[in-house]
């Protein structure tokens, strides 16, 4: 299977550690599954975003199993030859991937349209704003929609390209690929891209201690009322200071801590799902389902059920 990195000047040299994967697939499984190419629209060395020159063929003519463009720091501004030969993958290719800011590269080409697609979260609603033929899901570490793989930013593309493995080789081989990488182990699809419960943040002291209570208290009412008593501030004095500083009520706030902490034990322990909404502070499972539907798209069992087959 011939995998070709579409690089481009300015590229973002995080893109091509994908490529890690793939050659670890062919040394756990003892073969050589796949061949790696690096294709730009002239070939050559093109200039990385850090400075870095990396050599490429030219993509005219060439053959790909799976293309995976990848991303830059800055927004890419494909060429017309770029989209053009991207537009024509389908359905040359099996697979068409992008990573990071790379889906943009995709949208661009006009090969998202219709489709399902994600990308690095601070640049996610932008995509969605400016190609409304798109369904962009801004929380997703990558998503498979028919032919057309789309990752978050930076090391989502890791997990791409091992979902990429798994599918191809099987999960015996992506569990190796893991080990030998030092991963954790590979990151479903359906997995948030940040942690709310590490970037929720306040820029006064009283706000703050009234999201660390939040954080420490998951299983209390965690009230209005409550959450001011603990910034020592009024009811209406807490509302309007924490809707001002974390741009969100702190009903929203507190579901999001409690969606993150649920999500976690979900994915790291064997616990029931029914102690999970206690513990977390939902109550009761029906009432934690709902919320995730809001926020993921799916119900807990099927997180879990995806944590599991990545673990």
């Amino acid at each position: 299977m011939r995998v070709g990195f579409v690089i481009f000047p300015g590229f973002q040299m995080m893109s091509l550690a994908a490529g890690s994967v793939f050659e670890f697939a062919n040394l756990c499984g003892g073969q050589e599954a796949y061949e790696l190419a690096t294709v730009s629209e002239r070939g050559g060395p093109v200039r990385s975003s850090t400075g870095i020159a990396v050599d490429s063929i030219p993509f005219a003519g060439e053959a790909f199993d799976t293309v995976l463009v990848g991303g830059g720091v800055e927004r890419p501004q494909p060429s017309e030859g770029l989209r053009a030969w991207i537009a024509s993958r389908l359905p040359a290719t099996r697979r068409l991937g992008s990573i990071c800011t790379g889906a943009f590269v995709l949208a661009e080409s006009g090969v998202l349209d219709g489709r399902r697609a994600t990308t690095h979260w601070l640049l996610a609603r932008e995509l969605g704003e400016r190609f409304p033929a798109i369904q962009v899901e801004e929380d997703r570490i990558f998503i498979i929609d028919g032919p057309v793989w789309s990752s978050a930013g930076m090391t989502a593309g890791v997990d791409l390209a091992l979902a990429m493995v798994e599918k191809d080789l099987g999960s015996d081989i992506a569990r190796s690929v893991a080990r030998k990488l030092v991963m954790y182990h590979r990151r479903g699809g359906g997995q948030t891209q940040h942690s709310e419960l590490l970037e929720m943040t306040a820029k006064s002291d009283r706000i703050e201690a009234a999201l660390t209570y939040a954080r420490q208290n998951l299983t209390a009412e965690l009230s209005v009322e409550e959450l001011a008593g603990a910034a020592a501030l009024s009811p209406r004095q807490f509302s309007r200071a924490f809707r001002t500083e974390t741009g969100q009520s702190p009903a929203k706030a507190v579901e999001q801590l409690r969606l993150e902490a649920a999500r976690l034990m979900l994915e790291q322990t064997r616990h029931p799902v029914d102690v999970i909404a206690r513990e977390s502070g939902f109550a009761d499972p029906e009432r934690m389902r709902r919320a995730f539907l809001r926020a993921f798209g799916q119900p807990p069992q099927a997180l879990r059920r995806s944590g599991r087959a990545a673990a």
